[in-house]
């Protein structure tokens, strides 16, 4: 299962991982206008196995493709906001805010899923594992469309920034251009097991400080979008970054989010530029406790899990 929520102050790392395939998964987190319109829960698959492997084992192949009917309408409010306005935010603080990414009615339909078991491939109560209190499943493949969409058209604008903050790092490691490529590298190594997930809250449950990382590779950036309204679905429930600074004391961000909003995110490092050049910080995201309603968030992470 995976490793120990929190550990010793000096080395204390909250990484939540997916080293088994037992079914016990683990989590992880300028107003625009858009026309409502029926979720679907999808039909094609954005990833597939191939059981034809010459060596007898099933290779993962990805076929990922967004259906047609959410093409346009994903890609044009994704491609609408200010991109490099979005990187600044995220090389200053580790975090940018795309507002009403989701339409009310989206948020209600994605949300609605929750009970569900036919849309997921796990369910997992978190106090079950030191992750806090609450409950998640993870959706498995094919993914619902407006999901795998988000999660497509997402992806080439956080490739840039990814990319600039590991040579900032020293990091080899560069991004694919395109979603589906990632993917394959991601199946290509044994992480085949989609990773999108859908949290709930009610009072008193919260999400302990973590990183989502599943596996050798790990997308440097993942989103959270907000399905429930503050004040009148839930209230407490913030969503929280800490940032674990070099012979410094860490830095806390606090993220003010309205329904549909999404938060875009360091996963584990990202560099920042102090006066003899770059050094590495350590980011984990958390969700504080929910003190009444119910609180819904869809998770966008771009890396498979093993």
């Amino acid at each position: 299962m995976a490793e120990p929520a929190c550990q010793s102050a000096g080395r204390r790392k909250c990484l939540r991982r997916q080293p088994d395939s037992a079914g016990h998964s683990v989590p992880s987190c300028c107003p625009l206008q858009w026309r409502s319109g029926r979720l679907s829960l999808g039909h094609r698959a954005q990833a597939r196995a191939d059981p034809s492997g010459g060596d007898g084992m099933r290779q993962p192949i990805v076929d990922f493709i967004a259906p047609a009917s959410m093409d346009s309408s994903v890609e044009t409010r994704v491609a609408a906001y200010d991109w490099r306005a979005l990187a600044v935010e995220l090389d200053s603080y580790g975090c940018a805010v795309l507002p009403k990414l989701l339409t009310p009615q989206e948020c209600r339909e994605i949300a609605a899923l929750y009970p569900d078991e036919s849309h997921f491939r796990s369910h997992v109560i978190m106090a079950r594992h030191g992750f806090g209190k609450g409950e998640y499943r993870y959706f498995k493949y094919p993914l619902p469309d407006l999901i795998g969409g988000i999660r497509t058209a997402l992806y080439p604008h956080l490739a840039g920034v990814a990319n600039n903050w590991n040579e900032r790092m020293g990091v080899d490691q560069r991004f694919p251009a395109d979603h589906a490529s990632y993917l394959q590298q991601c199946h290509d190594a044994g992480q085949a097991r989609p990773t999108p997930l859908l949290l709930q809250y009610v009072p008193g449950d919260f999400n302990c400080l973590h990183q989502d990382l599943y596996g050798d590779l790990w997308f440097p950036i993942q989103v959270a979008i907000l399905l429930s309204e503050p004040s009148r679905d839930f209230t407490g429930g913030e969503f929280a970054l800490t940032e674990q600074r070099p012979r410094m004391q860490s830095r806390v961000e606090v993220v003010p989010m309205r329904q549909g909003d999404a938060v875009a995110f360091a996963v584990h490092n990202r560099p920042v530029q102090g006066t003899k050049g770059n050094y590495r910080v350590n980011l984990r995201h958390g969700v504080s406790r929910i003190r009444s309603g119910m609180r819904h968030t869809v998770g966008i992470i771009f890396h498979d899990a093993r």
